[in-house]
């Protein structure tokens, strides 16, 4: 499924995966946007499939004339390797019937690839949280049982929220409680896979409203941040400066080219 740009695949061993899921808002894949264009990523290859809806459009991350013809695509990955991090940016809908095929394919490319680690950043209906989710942060966070092992102590100590489990069926009031993840596209569906084929996995998701939702991509991935500190603030002694995420191109379009002045 993956197509290196070069000649040579490269080698990801033990690097950390960086994905969204296409869910409400698309928050995750803003944040991966925002991802690439501050560490100045570079395509590495794309995937080839059939299960999402085919698409080409400009280079979302153009910094200069050079490179605003460039193509992207639908599936694109990019790397940094002296921070080890590897992004999958996913750019279209899923084909009806194969996000799961999608799914046993990229976790597939994963294990052969030997990736350490996967983390989703996904969302969620606002309007889907219970009483305690509404009274308490937005954020919330997954892990598989593999995943528990390596990171629980640290994700304990940045007192971060677990993904409560709610009704299955909301309707009935005798159904079993299991993890609901309303909105959230394929993110449920990969991480059942990720347990069951003992892959370490980390979903990071946000209660969010469909919207202006550049807000929301910003807070979601400050919050991967305290974690993973993938930026940190431009002063050393500053603890409540803004981080220096820098904006992609493409996000001056994200609604449209305006009003032609024709209609008025």
């Amino acid at each position: 499924m993956f197509v290196p740009c070069g000649e040579s695949v490269p080698d990801l061993t033990n690097f950390t995966l960086l994905m969204p899921a296409v869910s409400v808002g698309n928050v995750g894949q803003l944040a991966i946007d925002l991802i690439i264009s501050t560490l100045n990523m570079s395509k590495i290859g794309y995937f080839y499939t059939d299960c999402l809806v085919p698409m080409v459009g400009n280079n979302p991350y153009a910094t200069a004339e050079e490179n605003s013809d460039e193509l992207s695509i639908n599936t694109e990955v990019y790397a940094l390797p002296s921070r080890k991090l590897v992004v999958l940016q996913l750019r279209s809908i899923f084909i009806k019937y194969k996000s799961k095929s999608f799914c046993e394919k990229l976790l597939a490319w994963v294990k052969s690839s030997s990736c350490a680690r996967i983390i989703v950043l996904s969302s969620s209906h606002s309007y889907h949280r219970n009483d305690v989710q509404l009274r308490s942060t937005p954020f919330r966070y997954l892990l598989t049982p593999s995943m528990q092992k390596s990171v629980q102590n640290k994700i304990k100590s940045l007192n971060w929220l677990e993904m409560e489990k709610s009704k299955c069926i909301p309707e009935m009031s005798d159904s079993e409680f299991c993890i609901r993840i309303p909105g959230g596209g394929i993110t449920k569906t990969l991480y059942d896979e990720s347990c069951s084929k003992e892959i370490q996995m980390a979903v990071l998701l946000k209660f969010v409203s469909e919207g202006d939702n550049i807000p929301d991509a910003v807070s979601l991935v400050e919050y991967l941040n305290e974690w993973l500190q993938i930026v940190k603030p431009s002063s050393n002694n500053c603890t409540a400066c803004a981080l220096p995420w820098k904006i992609p191109s493409s996000w001056r379009l994200l609604f449209g080219s305006g009003l032609p002045p024709a209609l008025f």
